[in-house]
C-alpha cells in the first residue's frame, strides 16, 4: 500500500476511465540492472511502437519525491516541486493550514546508518496505533502540531512547523539509511527534536515491551511526509492515475517478483491501452523509474507510419536507461 501519494492497483484504475495511466517503478529496482534480463513485455513492446514519447519528468534518485509521484501532481493540477508536494492537505481537504503526514516507524540505527524499515514488516493494528497516538500527540502539542489518526500506518498532522517544509516521501526513505532524507536541519529543527525525544519517550516505554512480547519490533521513531501548501482545493479529477503494481517488489529489491508483476501488468491493463490505440482511442501511458519520468501518447498517424506498423514493431526502449 502506497504511503505518500494516493497510488492504485491496475485492476482498480482500469475501471476510472483515467485519461492518463502512469506506471511507478517501470524501470525496476534501484542498483540492480539485471531485473530486465529475459523479461519480455510484448503488449508494452506493440503498444509503444504506436505511441510518440515524450519527457515530463527529469531529475534524479536524490530528489525528495520520485517521479511518479511528481507525474501524478502534475496531472492532478498540484505544485509537484520535490518534497512540497501537498498530499496531506489534498488528503485533509484543507487549504487552510499547513499539513504532514506522520507514519510510526521502526528505525534500525547502528553505529553506520540508521535504516528504515518497511512499516509493514513492523505492523501496527488501529488499537495500537491510537494508543501510540494518544501517548505521544502531547509531546507534539507542546509544538502547535495536532495529530488526527487516518490509518494505522498513517496519521494527519496540522501546524506551522511543516510551513514551506520539503521532506522526503515514504518511498525515498525505505530500506534506506534515512539521513540524506531528512528535512533541512534548521527548518527541520522541530522534527528532529521530536524524532530523538520520542526516540527516548519509547525506548523504555511498555509499549514496545508488549510488541517485543509478541515478536515485533518497536516502534522507535516516526517519517514525516506529504508536506506542502495547497492555495486552493484543486476540482475533482480522476482522470489521472498512478498504478502501484510494480511498487512493492521494486522497493523490497526482488527481482523475480517485479518481473512477475510487470508481466501481469502487461497482460492486464497494458493489453487493454493497446487494445484502445488499436481502435483509434486517445491513449497517454506515462513510465516512471527512480530519476525520469517520459510519456507516451497517441499522435495521428501518416502513411509510412502505418507501413511500417504493419511490416515491423520496434524494439522494446530501453526503460531502465531512460527511466
Amino acid at each position: 500500500m502506497s504511503l505518500t501519494a494516493p497510488l492504485l492497483p491496475a485492476a482498480q484504475a482500469l475501471g476510472t476511465g483515467a485519461s492518463e495511466i502512469i506506471v511507478a517503478y517501470a524501470s525496476g529496482p534501484a542498483d540492480i540492472p539485471q531485473a530486465w534480463d529475459g523479461l519480455q513485455l510484448p503488449h508494452l513492446q506493440a503498444l509503444l511502437a504506436t505511441l510518440t514519447p515524450a519527457s515530463l519528468v527529469q531529475g534524479d534518485e536524490m530528489d525528495f519525491s520520485p517521479p511518479h509521484e511528481r507525474a501524478l501532481a502534475r496531472g492532478m493540477q498540484l505544485p509537484d516541486t520535490p518534497g512540497l508536494i501537498p498530499w496531506a492537505a489534498l488528503a485533509a481537504g484543507d487549504s487552510s493550514q499547513a499539513c504532514a503526514f506522520i507514519t510510526p516507524c521502526h528505525w534500525h540505527i547502528t553505529p553506520d546508518q540508521v535504516h528504515q524499515t518497511d512499516p509493514a514488516g513492523a505492523p501496527l493494528d488501529e488499537d495500537e496505533s491510537r494508543q501510540l497516538l494518544a501517548l505521544i500527540a502531547p509531546w507534539f502539542s507542546d509544538d502547535g502540531i495536532t495529530l488526527e489518526y487516518r490509518r494505522a500506518d498513517l496519521w494527519l498532522a496540522r501546524g506551522a512547523a511543516f510551513k514551506g517544509l520539503a521532506t522526503a516521501s515514504m518511498d525515498r526513505a525505505l530500506g534506506r539509511d534515512v539521513r540524506p532524507w531528512m528535512p533541512d536541519p534548521i527548518q527541520g529543527a522541530i522534527i528532529q527534536r521530536l524524532q530523538t525525544e520520542l526516540q527516548m519517550l519509547l525506548y523504555t516505554h511498555v509499549f514496545n515491551d508488549r510488541r517485543a512480547e509478541r515478536g515485533l519490533p518497536p516502534i522507535n521513531s516516526f517519517w514525516v511526509h506529504g508536506t506542502g501548501d495547497l492555495a486552493s482545493l484543486p476540482a475533482a479529477n480522476s482522470r489521472t492515475v498512478c498504478v502501484d503494481d510494480l511498487r512493492h517488489t521494486a522497493l523490497q529489491g526482488n527481482v523475480q517478483g517485479w518481473q512477475k508483476a510487470w508481466q501481469s501488468l502487461d497482460s492486464s491493463l497494458i493489453a487493454e491501452l493497446q487494445q484502445r490505440a488499436a481502435r483509434g482511442e486517445p491513449v497517454k501511458l506515462t513510465l516512471c523509474g527512480e530519476r525520469n519520468a517520459v510519456q507516451w501518447q497517441s499522435q495521428p498517424r501518416g502513411l509510412m507510419d502505418k507501413i511500417k506498423g504493419v511490416f515491423g514493431t520496434k524494439r522494446l526502449p530501453d526503460l531502465r536507461e531512460m527511466l
